[in-house]
């Protein structure tokens, strides 16, 4: 198994900044994907950005040139550096990580961590 943590949701005014943090921990041979969605009240959850074990990102068209997600292969762990924070910003942080937990596993798993809540105020 698998345990996805979040941390480093807060609450900030328009305009500040936050970074997030997902630490994957367990039967982990390597990542492949790994990925932070958020989700607004009353919203459905929706993908925010992405990063591959080699280092591709994509970004949803609102965030751009404000959110950078970068990843520490040795340390399982992806973050998510947060700019220019807006109040529609505002949601339930989640990471998503595919995971081939052994060497000889030819498939991926993904994992969803609990969420870290981040509020932007305006």
């Amino acid at each position: 198994q698998v345990q996805l943590v979040e941390s480093g949701g807060g609450l900030v005014q328009a305009g500040g900044s936050l970074r997030l943090s997902c630490v994957a921990s367990g039967s982990i041979f390597s990542i492949n994907f790994m990925d932070w969605y958020r989700q607004a009240p009353g919203k459905q959850r929706e993908l925010v950005a992405s990063i591959t074990s080699g280092g591709t990102t994509n970004y949803r068209e609102s965030v751009k040139g404000r959110f950078t997600i970068s990843r520490d292969n040795a340390k399982n762990t992806a973050y998510l550096q947060m700019n220019r924070l807006q109040p529609e910003d505002t949601g339930n942080y989640y990471c998503n990580a595919g995971v081939q937990h052994t060497r000889s596993a030819n498939y991926v798993m993904a994992y969803w961590g609990k969420g870290t809540l981040v509020t932007v105020s305006s």
